[in-house]
């Protein structure tokens, strides 16, 4: 009689990490660890699953329990350096640029470390003005191959804070020309070098190098079409369904909701000046701010979505919520935003930060109606073109700003939305104009913090001495650690040519924002 086959463990691997996956994507968190977990008895040498046991927890908010799993994989690995990395690699993912340095610099002691590592490690020294660190790690990458893209663009980058943009020119040239430089290495060298290009006037040039950066770029953005397409379908959805009456009506129901949330959403859109706000407000003792989670969407939102049929409406969704289920949602927000932060909010007013969130407005205002809104807000001219100038890992969103005419299209669909909410939200919001900010900070600060139902604090006027002792992870965390100045404001003149062809489609915007 032939005996049944034994299972192959290939197979059997690929199965349950299916099964992990799909109890994940239905919310089952536990569910889908518990599967991993199961792997990881089985098979407890495996680098890959004690990873991506890591990686779940992280995004779980479980630090403890990710670093312990990333502990174990480093101690059974045999391959120390290229685990150390990834260890590094997935801190930095999970935002937690403490660890990840933490791991880099045990992976830049251990024999085998590899250039990549190296270069990563410089530019977390870079990001904390560890400058002369950073260049002793680049020296010592130099060494290994001195003609590696990756340590081009950081001798470029420590050339540029040293005044010597025309080296740093010449080296993000060679890495940005040549064959062998890798897409994601060459697409930031080649905006580094558009930056530099227009800190020096050079604006054709600096446009020339974007344009050509990212038609190589649109090669990649055809997958993200149709989440994009959702997210503007969706805001539009919103404006004609989420009404004053439909607002008023879930403000009724805060006393069902307790007990009562300080919390306010920043939001706006991306290069308005959001980061520069919210760091004015985290010096504040009365205050403490996130930075672009995904908690309010991931553990407040979703879960009301749960056991709903595919393709509910937003507002049927919201409507259909008790205040149980609220109650829960609130809960879990407060609970998971701690667990990120690694703070107590306590009786702190919660900002959060998010210039992505103009989406989840109404959200916000069913799970928590006591919620204030504050609303950042740019010359559009200015902020279409620091978009396009900005770069960014390609996202639904961000795929947008691969044209001008996308970034005005996704500015109109962003920002239309918070010109038709904003009548509907009574009192409950406040715009902040960036060009206001760096006139006149103290003013804007006071009416500011008033509006959000705190007494003036003189901290919030030393914002940048504040944002030097925490990381900050957004784009702008080169600027928010310096005074505020005028030098972006009216920026988009030195490209109006280029703009031109689009501007019709910022016309409203300029007039309801009084920048015409």
């Amino acid at each position: 009689m032939n005996q049944p086959k034994p299972p192959n463990p290939a197979q059997m691997v690929a199965q349950l990490i299916r099964e992990a996956e799909a109890a994940w994507d239905r919310q089952d968190y536990t569910k889908s660890n518990q599967i991993v977990e199961e792997l990881s008895r089985r098979w407890p040498a495996d680098v890959s699953i004690l990873f991506r046991l890591a990686r779940a927890h992280g995004l779980r908010y479980d630090f403890t329990a990710a670093a312990r799993y990333v502990e174990k994989a480093v101690r059974v690995s045999l391959q120390r350096a290229q685990t150390l990395e990834e260890a590094g690699r997935l801190w930095l993912e999970l935002a937690q640029m403490d660890m990840a340095a933490r791991y880099l610099e045990r992976a830049s002691q251990t024999k085998g470390v590899s250039v990549g590592a190296l270069m990563s490690l410089a530019d977390l020294y870079i990001r904390d003005s560890r400058l002369a660190d950073a260049a002793n790690l680049v020296t010592r990458a130099s060494q290994i191959d001195r003609n590696d893209p990756q340590v081009l663009i950081e001798q470029a980058a420590l050339r540029r804070l040293d005044g010597r943009s025309d080296e740093a020119e010449l080296l993000l040239r060679s890495a940005f020309s040549n064959p062998k430089t890798g897409f994601p290495v060459r697409v930031s060298a080649g905006y580094d070098l558009a930056a530099i290009l227009d800190r020096g006037g050079r604006y054709d040039e600096a446009m020339a190098t974007l344009l050509e950066i990212k038609a190589v770029q649109q090669t990649l953005a055809a997958p993200f079409s149709p989440a994009l397409q959702l997210i503007q379908d969706r805001a539009r959805e919103m404006e004609q369904t989420i009404t004053a009456a439909v607002l008023a009506r879930w403000r009724a129901d805060a006393e069902k909701l307790q007990p009562p949330r300080r919390l306010a959403l920043l939001c706006g859109h991306p290069r308005s000046g959001t980061t520069l706000l919210e760091q004015m407000l985290d010096a504040h003792r009365d205050i403490i701010s996130t930075e672009e989670t995904k908690v309010l969407h991931d553990d407040a939102y979703l879960p009301l979505l749960r056991h709903l049929p595919e393709g509910t409406s937003i507002l049927a969704a919201l409507d259909v919520a008790s205040p149980r289920l609220l109650c829960r949602a609130r809960a879990n927000y407060f609970r998971c935003t701690e667990r990120l932060i690694r703070k107590s909010i306590g009786s702190r007013l919660l900002v959060d930060k998010n210039p992505a969130l103009n989406i989840l407005i109404p959200m916000v205002a069913r799970i928590f109606p006591e919620a204030k809104f504050l609303v950042a807000l740019r010359d559009p001219r200015d902020v279409v073109l620091s978009c396009f100038f900005q770069a960014m890992a390609l996202t639904p969103v961000t795929s947008a700003y691969l044209t001008l005419e996308g970034t005005v299209r996704q500015y109109a669909s962003a920002m239309g939305l918070w010109l038709e909410l904003r009548p509907r939200l009574g009192h409950q919001w406040m715009e902040v104009r960036y060009e206001d900010l760096v006139d006149d900070l103290p003013r804007v600060a006071r009416t500011t913090l008033e509006f959000l139902g705190v007494p003036f604090d003189e901290q919030v006027l030393k914002f940048h001495e504040h944002a030097r002792t925490k990381w900050v992870t957004s784009p702008s965390y080169a600027d928010v650690v310096k005074p505020v100045y005028r030098s972006a404001v009216g920026r988009w003149q030195n490209y109006q040519k280029h703009l031109d062809p689009c501007l019709a489609g910022l016309d409203r915007f300029l007039k309801e924002f009084n920048y015409t």
